[in-house]
């Protein structure tokens, strides 16, 4: 079975709670050459910044994912081409392995299976706001995260594997450890890319690299460096 991720090199992720720079609108990044846009953030997201963002993007042909940090903040939107859900491998509280996840299902009874898909989330960086709410254990070396890349696709077939370094630029052992641990899932990775160099050095490894805070930070030509290099990698 084919998925969209397995023809994509570069995702943006967008965070509602952040601004983007002077001149830059979402139909600028949108513009940035990026094989989606994904809707999501860990502290200050509401249903009301969330859709928002998702207005703002859904005018664009680009494809459009919601990563909901919570189940308040999922919205039903035919604009979206899916949701993104994050399951946190090496959370250390279960709330954030399955309980969130629970509470979507009991309080959602037409939730849209079609749709919906999840990440096995690996979080590296222990101070990484993502680290802290879900009290991740993150002294992990290469042989852990691979382990937990074949737990997730083999035991829990999981699509996409997720090494997420958020706020650093990780290590590219342990990226190539996760992406050779799995055989049919997507690998992907976020954390610290800024520039062409540390997209390309982490797009060699990864399927797919995840870029944020660049865009907020810098706007659209970083970006846009970062999308040449993961089409070159």
């Amino acid at each position: 079975m084919t998925t969209p991720w397995d023809d994509w090199n570069h995702v943006l992720k967008i965070d509602p709670d952040k601004e983007l720079p002077e001149g830059v609108t979402y139909g600028d990044l949108c513009a940035t050459g990026t094989d989606a846009i994904e809707v999501g953030g860990t502290m200050g997201i509401t249903e009301e910044n969330m859709g928002a963002v998702i207005d703002a993007c859904a005018k664009h042909d680009v494809p459009l994912y919601q990563e909901p940090s919570n189940p308040q903040v999922v919205l039903e939107d035919d604009a979206l081409d899916g949701y993104l859900i994050p399951t946190v491998f090496n959370a250390g509280s279960p709330f954030w392995i399955t309980e969130a996840h629970k509470e979507w299902v009991r309080l959602d009874d037409d939730l849209d299976w079609e749709r919906t898909t999840t990440e096995a989330y690996i979080v590296m960086n222990p101070e990484a706001d993502v680290a802290t709410l879900t009290e991740a254990n993150c002294d992990l070396d290469a042989d852990d995260v691979a382990a937990y890349a074949t737990v997730a696709e083999r035991m829990f077939g999981q699509e996409i594997v997720y090494v997420e370094y958020s706020g650093m630029l990780g290590d590219e052992g342990v990226v190539d450890a996760a992406t050779n641990a799995v055989d049919d899932a997507t690998l992907f990775y976020g954390g610290g890319i800024h520039d062409y160099d540390s997209a390309y050095s982490m797009a060699q490894y990864a399927d797919v690299i995840v870029v944020g805070d660049l865009a907020h930070d810098e706007g659209i030509e970083a970006v846009q460096e970062t999308v040449e290099a993961a089409n070159d990698a």
